[in-house]
């Protein structure tokens, strides 16, 4: 595939520039039953798919997620090790336990659980009396527990995420979107690789009791390594899942499946077509220039615009036409520009999703022009400034 490189010297002043370096978005490229989806490539951060991806959802076991996040942050820290242990209240063992019918690990009341098998029976299991044990443990209550959650999504970058217990189990305002819960599983395999290896981890036996991982995927032969399942009433079952294989990895989240089944299913048509529908293409290497932005009163009359470190992205296979790039950023620069300055931004479309986007920095300084120079500059301000403000005949 043929690039062509950008130039906007011509660009009129004081226009948002948009340079399209193929053809105009379209629909979707694959379709799928879920009602929210998102999709991200984990090494470029290219994002595949998005269905309805911020509408904000009730995360189920989803929300056990972010309880093992802050539980492996406490641990990074040194606050806690996997040898610690805590004990099992009775409103973990009744909220959470047999009795409660919901996912259990099955601890024993006023029983004493080491961290490392609390942190198998949540993944593994689902365990909600696993999670009670921990928040109280941690925090004191699940209530202060939940409020931590919500502050280290936060600190993630998670910005609609809201936490009000350690379970998922249904609570008034409690939320989550799957661009989130993307981000958040991306956040756990990289920060915590020592304890991502437990999502994949088939079953887990605590109290006598074995019990399978009931994620889906692991079982199809796709190369997938987790991540978890949920289910309410209200939004349907979902799920977060990953895939590594032949070198590459990626993350999903979809919600608003009508059944287990269908979202065994919808999960892995999804995944598969990630993983066989797209190759890397490098757009642009280290150092290589991106662009030229219009630069006025400068030395010069424009300013060369550089990525940091090399551009790559994934194409979809068959349907190159539908991949856009196009380069934004407000226009004229004024002079003076110094070099490292962001200017712009390259914006990936693949289909009507918003695929990456690259900060795009000066690269170069660019100095006060003369006198006669700023000049001149003033008076094509002017005129197209005219121009701009002309009513359309």
């Amino acid at each position: 595939m043929q690039y062509s490189r950008p130039s906007f010297r011509t660009a009129f002043f004081g226009f948002a520039i948009v340079f399209a370096l193929i053809v105009q978005a379209q629909a979707q490229l694959f379709e799928t039953k879920a009602r929210q989806a998102f999709m991200v490539d984990a090494e470029t951060g290219s994002i595949l798919f998005s269905k309805d991806a911020d509408a904000l959802i009730p995360p189920a076991s989803l929300a056990k997620l972010m309880t093992m996040e802050v539980v492996f942050n406490a641990i990074k820290a040194g606050r806690y090790t996997l040898d610690d242990t805590f004990a099992v209240s009775e409103n973990a063992w009744r909220t959470g336990g047999a009795s409660s019918g919901g996912s259990t690990m099955f601890a024993k009341l006023k029983s004493t659980i080491r961290l490392e098998d609390l942190i198998q029976g949540v993944v593994v299991q689902s365990a909600n009396d696993g999670c009670i044990i921990i928040a109280e443990g941690m925090a004191g209550s699940e209530a202060n527990f939940a409020a931590l959650m919500t502050d280290r999504a936060r600190e993630l970058g998670l910005t609609k995420s809201v936490f009000v217990n350690s379970t998922g189990l249904p609570a008034e305002g409690q939320v989550v979107t799957v661009r989130e819960l993307v981000q958040l599983g991306m956040h756990i395999w990289k920060t915590y690789p020592e304890y991502y290896k437990y999502y994949s981890q088939r079953d887990f036996t605590w109290n006598k009791i074995t019990q399978r991982n009931r994620n889906p995927l692991l079982a199809m032969d796709i190369g997938a390594d987790g991540m978890k399942t949920g289910f309410t009433e209200e939004s349907g079952y979902a799920i977060v899942g990953s895939v590594s294989r032949d070198g590459r990895r990626i993350f999903a989240a979809l919600s608003g499946m009508t059944s287990d089944r269908e979202r065994a299913e919808e999960a892995r048509k999804l995944l598969d077509w990630g993983m066989r529908s797209f190759e890397k293409t490098e757009l642009f290497a280290d150092g290589e220039v991106v662009a030229e932005a219009s630069v006025y009163g400068g030395a010069k009359s424009g300013v060369e615009l550089k990525a940091k470190g090399p551009v790559s992205i994934l194409v979809p296979i068959t349907n190159k036409d539908r991949f856009n790039a196009r380069i934004v950023y407000d226009g004229p620069i004024v002079a003076p520009v110094e070099e490292g300055t962001q200017i712009g931004t390259l914006r990936v479309s693949i289909g009507d999703t918003l695929s990456q986007e690259t900060p795009l920095y000066a690269g170069e300084s660019v100095g006060l022009g003369s006198l006669h120079q700023r000049a001149l500059d003033a008076v094509g301000e002017l005129l197209v400034g005219w121009l701009r403000k002309a009513p359309q005949t």
